[in-house]
This record gives structure tokens, C-alpha cells and sequence, in this order.
């Protein structure tokens, strides 16, 4: 993975061109990697695809282990047999720049149920032996998901800490009576995530078939609200009532007097690793069943992370803790083998972060965006980098390029144009240039930047609860003029696919 020069896109399934009024694993989707091979590109990242809830951000999931129904593709429904084709009118914001989710969400799920009739009433055999098999063999996680989705279903979206205290406790019972009563609900779920599965492997391997591999993404913490903090609850730090005790951020600093509460529940990694880190094995052993190559987001949580009381208001009280450290990875290597992994060790990087990183070989991040302004000891120039980072112009939490250049002071403009040789009309792609020509063994590109665009098309502001991860592709920006520039510049600094003799 990390010695050959290669190059890729970032861009979430959802941001992806379509009539639905959200992007999906679909038609769009394939069309995309055409797009990538054309434009000479290697990789392609995207966000967690687990499924969404208040914020409708993919780092806050309703599970670590399943997939987000939203972006199953409805053409494909259709071409089975369990949708009739007239359903994928009137969508709303259809073909828009923005996802409206409010308005997308009940009309998508409204089709589904449709799907999940056209299924029960006209699936053929084949069909129906596929579906089992599935529920057999992911039943460890799915049945506890779906039972998850069909009572949050009904108690009209309540967190689970709210539902009955039977039900919230897990008691055997309670649970017992109450996949009687949801039974039809669980099937529906189960119906979903086999959709998703299904949908997604076929994706994937058209990906890779062309030369392409997907870089997922995995987050270090999970939602409080999730099947998985639910169902596993002695792995968390929590009272008796099931609320978190401690909860996850980051300290104070330049940016932010008060730092970051961004609280997730913490981990008992005393009893994780008395259990070999089973919940996190199965994670990381699910995870590569859908993806190439995993991005940790929060790296340094597992070297040390920020503990703040659940009861305090900003992160300010918080102190660090030790994480597991290389002990976890030395497990998921016993039990799975080497993996492909790339560490996110943005922000406060201390000695032992660093150590850890190379420790265990995973290549770092740099992003181009926060080279700037300073001296020429930045970690963040090209200068300074290794071959063992992946380097971008940006990433989903930072502006656009062009949006971010339009903020800066002069300064620090004069600094980028005094090092890239760049201009004002040409920004996007001079910093495209600047991350292919480094000597990083990767190079990704939001395809914001690709595509030129300013601020409105940011895809997350952190720290803004509403407004973020709404923007998406028209289909007439997925054109092959920017493909071929890119093409060019990719062959020109050496990222070029390697051209394999029949």
C-alpha cells in the first residue's frame, strides 16, 4: 500500500448526482469510478456509511456495523422486480445541489417499505435463499441492530435510555416479547441491511475491477444513541441508569479557549482487553469486508485521549488518560492479519501519538491548508514531508480551497504564493498540483476542489450542530474535462496506474 505513488478522490456516496434528492450506491456511483479511471486516480475515500440520525452526520451513527438505507439505490430496486418505476418521481431537491433531509428522508424510507413488499410478495427463490443467508451469517450483529432500529422506530426516535427500563436494561424478557411484537419491523431492518450489503459488495468490486480502492473511514468513538453503546454497555463508562459518566473531546487550545465536548461515551479498555477486544475485532473484521484501506479518524485517542465528567459543560475540566496503545492493534493483527490503515494524527500530536504511529507503520496525514503562514519548519509544507503520509488540500471538516482562500489575510496569502507560485484564479488547482508533485506516497483531493468550488459547497463546519453534510453533485460537474486535467497532472508527478500486461 504505502510504496507506490497514488493518487484519489474524496467524496461521500451522498454527495454523489442523482434524481433522488441524495446520492446513492447506484447507477451515480458507478459512474464515478469511470470518471476516476479516466482521471488516472487510485483511490477513492469516503465517510462512514453506517446510518444516520440527529445532525445526519456519518460520524454519529446509529451503529459502528451497519449500513445507511438512505443511500441504497432505488433504479436497482426497481430493475429487481420490488419497485415499480413510477415511485422515483417528484423526489425532493431531485437533481439539487443540496440534500434536504428532512423532506428526502421519509420520502426515501416510503419507497423502501414499498421495496421490502415488492420483495415479500414477488422475491424468486434464489432471492429469498440469499436474504437468509445473509441474516445467518451476520446474525451476531444484525439481529441486535435491527431490533435496535425497530424500537427506536417505536418510540418515535426516543434514545434507548428513554425506552422502558426493561428494554433499556436488555432483560431477556423484555427483549423476548419484544421481537414478538416487532417482529415484521426486524424483517424490514434486516431487509435493509441486506439490500445495503448486497448493493455496496457488487460497488466495490466494480471499483476494484477497474484499479480502484476505497479508503474507509472509522471513527475512534461511537453515539451514545447506537445499537452499539445499547448493547454492549459494560464496555462503556456509564452509571446505573445507563448515562455516561465521562465523555469524549478535545482540550482547550489557539482555536477554541473552552476546547471541544463532543460527548461520546468512553471506552472500558480495561474490559475490552480482558475480552481481546472482541467488539473492536469484529468492527475492524466487518469494516474490511466493505472497504480497501481504513482511515482511523482520531488517531492520538488510542495513545491518549481527553476525559472530561459527563456533568461539565465545556471540555475545560477534562485531563488525558491512556489508551490501549499498541496493545489493541497487536490483536487485530493476531486475528486478522496485517491491515491497511491509515492514522488521522491532525491536531495535538505529541511525542507519544508520533511513536505510536510509526510503531505500528501506518502513514500519517498532512493537509496543505494548514501549511500557512508561519515559518518553513511546518510540518504541514511539502518540503517537510515523508514518503509514509497521505496528504491532502483539505479534508470534510475543512473549507473548501477556494472558500478558505477567499478568508485569508494577506499575509499568509503572500506566503502560498511566494512558495506554490500560485494565483487567485487558479488556487484549487495550484494546491492540487502542490499535493501531487510531494513526495507523500498518497494524495487526496476533495472533489470540491476539483470542481472549483467556494465556500457554500463546505461539506462540515465542526462545532455547527445543523447545515452541515447537505452538499452534492450535478451530474453535468461529473464531466471529463476536469478528469483529463487531472489525468495529466497525475501522470505528470508519477501516480500514474500501473499498466498490467495480459
Amino acid at each position: 500500500m504505502y510504496n507506490r505513488r497514488v493518487s484519489g478522490i474524496l467524496l461521500h456516496p451522498a454527495a454523489l448526482p442523482g434524481a433522488g434528492g441524495i446520492g446513492d450506491i447506484g447507477d451515480a456511483a458507478y459512474r464515478f469510478i469511470d470518471w476516476l479511471v479516466v482521471a488516472k486516480q487510485r483511490r477513492w475515500q469516503i465517510m462512514p456509511l453506517g446510518p444516520t440520525s440527529y445532525g445526519d452526520s456519518p460520524y454519529a451513527g446509529l451503529s459502528a456495523l451497519a449500513g445507511n438505507p438512505l443511500l441504497i439505490s432505488l433504479e436497482q430496486l426497481v430493475r429487481a422486480g420490488w419497485l415499480d418505476e413510477r415511485a422515483l418521481t417528484d423526489a425532493p431537491g431531485a437533481y439539487g445541489d443540496w440534500i434536504d433531509y428532512g423532506a428526502v428522508i421519509p420520502w426515501k424510507m416510503a419507497r423502501l417499505e414499498w421495496a421490502f413488499g415488492g420483495f415479500r410478495a414477488h422475491a424468486n427463490a434464489e432471492q429469498r435463499a440469499a436474504f437468509a443467508e445473509f441474516c445467518a451469517e451476520h446474525a451476531s450483529w444484525l439481529d441486535t441492530f435491527a431490533l435496535f432500529a425497530a424500537l427506536k422506530e417505536a418510540y418515535r426516535g426516543e434514545p434507548w435510555n428513554r425506552w422502558d427500563t426493561a428494554i433499556a436494561r436488555r432483560e431477556p424478557a423484555a427483549l423476548a416479547e419484544a421481537r414478538r411484537q416487532l417482529a415484521e419491523r426486524v424483517y424490514f431492518q434486516q431487509f435493509l441491511q441486506w439490500v445495503f450489503f448486497t448493493q455496496w459488495t457488487a460497488l466495490r468490486r466494480y471499483a476494484n475491477e477497474c484499479g480502484v480502492q476505497i479508503i474507509g473511514d472509522l471513527p475512534i468513538f461511537v453515539a451514545f444513541d447506537s445499537a452499539d453503546v445499547w448493547a454492549n454497555p459494560d464496555i462503556f463508562h456509564l452509571d446505573a441508569e445507563g448515562n455516561p459518566t465521562v465523555v469524549a473531546g478535545v482540550p482547550p487550545d489557539y482555536f477554541s479557549p473552552t476546547g471541544q465536548r463532543w460527548g461520546n461515551p468512553l471506552y472500558r479498555w480495561d474490559v475490552l482487553a480482558e475480552r481481546r477486544y472482541d467488539w473492536w475485532i469484529e468492527r475492524f473484521r466487518l469494516l474490511f469486508r466493505l472497504v480497501d484501506i481504513v482511515r482511523i479518524d482520531h488517531f492520538r485517542g488510542f495513545a491518549a485521549y481527553w476525559e472530561i465528567p459527563a456533568h461539565a459543560a465545556t471540555a475545560t475540566e477534562g485531563r488525558w488518560v491512556a489508551g490501549p496503545g499498541e496493545a489493541l492493534f497487536a490483536e487485530v493483527r493476531a486475528q486478522l492479519g496485517p491491515l491497511p490503515i491509515i492514522a488521522e494524527d491532525l491536531g495535538l500530536i505529541t511525542p507519544d501519538v508520533d511513536r505510536l504511529r510509526r510503531q505500528l507503520g501506518f502513514p500519517g496525514m498532512a493537509v496543505l491548508q494548514f501549511a500557512w503562514g508561519g515559518d518553513a519548519s511546518s510540518n504541514y509544507l511539502p518540503h517537510n514531508y515523508t514518503r509514509d503520509l497521505v496528504v491532502y488540500t483539505g479534508t470534510h471538516d475543512n473549507d473548501t480551497t477556494v472558500g478558505w482562500w477567499s478568508t485569508l489575510d494577506e499575509h499568509t496569502r503572500q506566503h502560498v504564493r511566494n512558495y506554490l507560485g500560485a494565483r487567485d484564479e487558479t488556487i484549487a488547482w495550484d494546491f492540487i498540483r502542490a499535493a501531487l508533485m510531494s513526495v507523500a506516497d498518497t494524495a487526496i483531493i476533495p472533489m470540491q476542489d476539483v470542481l472549483g468550488l467556494g465556500s457554500w459547497a463546505r461539506l462540515n463546519l465542526p462545532g455547527r450542530a445543523e447545515g452541515n453534510w447537505a452538499w452534492r453533485m450535478r451530474p453535468e460537474q461529473l464531466n471529463f474535462d476536469q478528469a483529463h486535467h487531472l489525468a495529466y497532472l497525475t501522470s505528470l508527478y508519477g501516480r500514474e496506474p500501473l499498466v498490467v500486461a495480459e
